[in-house]
């Protein structure tokens, strides 16, 4: 399947016409309206501007929205985003408001709905401002889940709306498909971002269960934004798009919103588009620990929506704040209204987007995505096309000298399988494959020699998922390099800083809380160089439930996950 990259670039002609008088006495004689009339119409709304172009460069953006969501729904591609010009978030059914004339993604949702028989749409909106106007339009519609988290400051903060904050959830049979996240400071960064997610919007939206994912990406919520004053990098919006990815079928629809810092928006897209193609993010950067008052806004969007889904219930309390909490470099909360003047933040956000900015394309993306290792080889028929069964062996004295660790990978199949573990594993770390998946009649043992080989080689940091009877090695060293957590039937414990058993949840519900609630959140703070999972005796988890496990576990290891799967079936699971 492919990515869609939709644009026109006639949608570049709209401009701030009485700014520009060259520009205007260009296409003065061509135009019903002169600049004056113009502008004086762009005075009945808030925060608009109209142009000889505007109406034509509006529809361009509808119809490139709509373009892209009959591409995806008719599977042409997997994916995509429209770059457009005017956005649409703020625009209502018969206003045109801030900088938006038509509601791309709202008009986009219901084209779904008529024209494709959808019932079940997520609109997820992370431009810094609230979208008040996709709000207004779904307010009272549960076939549309609408989520936004903005820039709100206690309602100091354009569009300066009560119905911005957490307790407007809806109204009539919509109550409870509006979920609003205020931010009530600025510089919110990347650990807030992935919060919120985590905690109020993935929860949510797996319960809902979407048939599509339409965002109004707006990128003036990323580092160095004039508007937005927050601190996410760019690579963060890779990392929400993956996690988007694994609802709706990976049915993923992106159209451009806010974004005023040229060299921000530009890098943001582009994580975007790599995770749509489905490049690794690279790591995120920065504290992860959130800050206190974005704790209190989950917190408080938590309690607000709780009576409407359960997932909110079952997952528990979010994280809370504790005294003192502050960021890795010894900075307590961020900037807030009152503090520092604009520009010495501007300044030190535009210092650190220029040191990120290098950093971005470190890692080339692998030439293979996936690769295979099977026993049988008739194990390999019906792996999907994207998938590299692969045939290869680390040589035999290797292999002998790490079986000789265990004495059950002394058995021929055992041998054997480790020998491909080993090359495959070999191939991740030097970067050749993204991600694998290999099948052993030895899970625990070869689980152990994986972690030892990583931690021998390239790896600093190895994050282990043992799912099952794997039990952690007595001998293993809890000197940071390692994070152990043990999934299976025992009581919830941590057994060391590094070594975290929890049970098997027993529903799917469950599974889903415990998978974004703890593991999630320990795995992106631990910021592993390799995740190794392993499916061994008695794991409980269905298929699917392991497949989505392992897709989320890319996401904090840059893709980087090598699943072990004891071999009990005919074909693998996890691909």
């Amino acid at each position: 399947m492919r990515t869609a990259l939709v644009y026109h670039e006639d949608m570049t002609a709209a401009r701030l016409l009485w700014e520009d008088p060259e520009y205007v006495s260009l296409l003065r004689g061509t135009q019903a309206l002169d600049t004056q009339e113009l502008r004086a119409l762009s005075g009945q709304y808030d925060a608009v501007y109209f142009h000889p172009s505007t109406f034509h460069c509006a529809r361009l953006a509808v119809g490139a929205t709509l373009q892209l969501v009959d591409a995806v729904l008719m599977g042409a591609v997997h994916n995509g985003l429209a770059l457009v010009r005017p956005p649409g978030h703020h625009s209502q059914r018969a206003a045109a408001n801030g900088f938006c004339v038509f509601n791309n993604v709202a008009i986009a949702a219901r084209h779904a709905q008529q024209k494709h028989g959808l019932q079940r749409i997520l609109i997820v909106d992370w431009d810094v401002h609230h979208g008040q106007g996709i709000q207004y339009i779904f307010e009272d519609d549960p076939s549309v889940l609408y989520f936004s988290w903005h820039r709100y400051e206690h309602g100091r903060f354009w569009p300066y709306l009560r119905e911005s904050d957490a307790d407007a959830v809806g109204q009539g049979k919509g109550r409870g498909f509006t979920v609003n996240l205020p931010w009530n400071q600025v510089g919110m960064g990347n650990a807030d971002y992935l919060a919120a997610f985590l905690h109020v919007l993935l929860p949510v939206a797996f319960e809902f269960d979407p048939e599509l994912v339409l965002v109004s990406a707006g990128f003036d919520s990323a580092i160095g934004d004039p508007e937005g004053q927050m601190q996410a990098t760019p690579e963060c919006f890779g990392h929400l798009t993956q996690l988007l990815q694994v609802l709706a079928g990976g049915r993923v629809c992106a159209v451009l919103e806010g974004g005023y810092h040229l060299e921000s928006l530009s890098q943001s897209v582009c994580m975007v588009v790599r995770a749509l193609l489905g490049d690794p993010a690279p790591p995120l950067s920065g504290p992860m620990e959130p800050h206190r008052s974005a704790l209190e806004s989950i917190q408080s969007v938590r309690t607000a929506q709780a009576p409407h889904w359960t997932s909110l219930r079952q997952q528990g309390s979010a994280p809370t704040p504790r005294p003192g909490t502050c960021s890795a470099d010894g900075r307590t909360s961020p900037v807030s209204p009152g503090g520092p003047t604009f520009k010495a933040v501007e300044a030190q956000a535009s210092a650190v987007l220029s040191s990120l900015l290098g950093q971005l394309h470190l890692h080339p993306t692998p030439p293979v995505r996936t690769a295979v290792t099977l026993t049988a080889p008739d194990a390999a028929l019906g792996l999907p096309p994207a998938v590299l069964h692969q045939e290869g062996s680390a040589p035999q004295e290797e292999t002998r000298a790490w079986a000789r660790l265990h004495e059950a990978l002394a058995q021929d199949t055992a041998f054997t399988a480790l020998g491909k573990v080993l090359h495959l594993l070999k191939g991740i770390l030097d970067g050749q494959v993204s991600s694998g998946v290999a099948m052993t009649p030895a899970a625990a043992a070869t689980l152990d020699v994986a972690l030892r080989c990583s931690l021998s080689h390239r790896a600093q940091r190895v994050l282990c998922v043992a799912v099952g009877q794997l039990d952690w090695p007595p001998d293993l060293a809890n000197d940071g390099r390692t994070l152990w957590l043990d999934i299976r039937g025992k009581e919830a414990a941590a057994l060391s800083p590094f070594h975290v058993s929890m049970p098997l949840p027993g529903t799917t519900g469950a599974f889903l809380s415990c998978v974004l609630a703890l593991v999630l959140p320990l795995a992106y703070g631990f910021r592993p160089d390799l995740v190794l999972m392993a499916l061994g005796p008695a794991q409980g988890l269905q298929e699917p439930q392991a497949a989505l496990l392992a897709a989320l576990l890319r996401g904090p290891a840059g893709g980087r996950v090598l699943v072990l799967v004891e071999q009990r079936t005919r074909r693998p699971c996890c691909t």
